[in-house]
């Protein structure tokens, strides 16, 4: 199994836009610390390939990794399905971008899927420029992808996102994927948003030689500190990195080979390769994500 990260950022990007905190200001005098949005590609074979979510940035993501160029025929492409995590603007633009003829799989939970027919119609404002093939997963259920890759869907949250606003109802609005290459039997673990790392967090992560997890805030309060919103990380569906309740002492427990922190907010100092709490994850054998980063399982 063969995964490439595509991205880091969590919403806004590395620089945000219309931001000047510390971390914007930095990316922004040293433009090869920037980073487009978190993404993996994933191929059992090396020859058919699956995004983990369609951001804003995927045109120049595709770009950026040979291994996801067109060819051999003027439109043959070896991307060949998204999976979706959830509806989430950052992670379903991309969809749009991708309308220019080619078939691909887009995968979803039943509640994602309906938010991009009934609220962001995707679906609809695709049809007419792209043959997508809309397929439902259901938590626990494996989906066999190609003969060296098989993904599981496990409910990571419940958090709709705010343009569903009251018409959400309850279900599996935010997911995390197990990537598994039966052949090999190496397994990863792609969960960019982790709002309480409970017993069924811990039991998906636990056997995993790779775990690619949440790492958007530092601290809950991480905004407010720095003057760019007031609203706690855990009423957005993110658990902090740090502190006696954070990510980090857990995911520095599991006995994966690698541990990768993805879906980075622009106002988390662990971007910043110089920080002191990039200091601290490294301590703990923990990585922060990069565009070119590859793994292999």
């Amino acid at each position: 199994m063969l995964i490439h990260c595509l991205g880091v950022a969590a919403g806004g990007g590395y620089p945000q836009w219309n931001c000047a905190c510390d971390g914007c200001r930095k990316a922004r005098t040293a433009p090869e610390n920037a980073s487009a949005h978190a993404g993996l590609a994933v191929s059992g074979t090396g020859d058919r390939w699956f995004l983990l979510n369609a951001t804003p940035d995927v045109h120049h993501q595709i770009a950026a990794d040979p291994s996801l160029h067109p060819g051999p025929g003027v439109r043959d492409t070896p991307v060949a399905g998204v999976l979706l995590t959830d509806a989430e603007f950052d992670h379903t633009i991309g969809l749009l971008v991708l309308r220019e003829g080619s078939s691909l799989d887009v995968y979803g939970t039943a509640p994602v899927l309906a938010a991009l027919t009934d609220h962001f119609p995707v679906r609809d404002l695709v049809a007419d420029y792209a043959d997508f093939r809309w397929r439902a997963v259901h938590v626990g259920k494996p989906v066999d992808l190609d003969e060296r890759l098989q993904v599981t869907a496990f409910a990571t949250g419940s958090k709709p996102p705010r343009y569903v606003g009251h018409h959400a109802g309850p279900g599996e609005w935010e997911t995390g994927y197990v990537l598994h290459d039966p052949v090999s039997g190496g397994t990863a673990v792609y969960a960019p948003t982790v709002p309480c790392w409970d017993e069924h967090v811990a039991e998906q992560v636990a056997d995993a030689d790779c775990v690619f997890v949440d790492g958007t805030f530092w601290t809950d309060d991480e905004m407010a500190r720095q003057g760019t919103g007031d609203r706690p990380g855990r009423s957005m569906g993110h658990m902090p990195v740090s502190g006696p309740d954070g990510s980090a002492r857990r995911l520095a427990a599991l006995p994966a080979r690698r541990k990768i922190y993805v879906h980075v907010n622009n106002t988390n100092p662990v971007l910043d390769e110089g920080s002191a709490e990039r200091g601290e994850l490294a301590k703990l054998g923990i990585e922060v994500g990069r565009a070119g980063m590859e793994v292999e399982l």
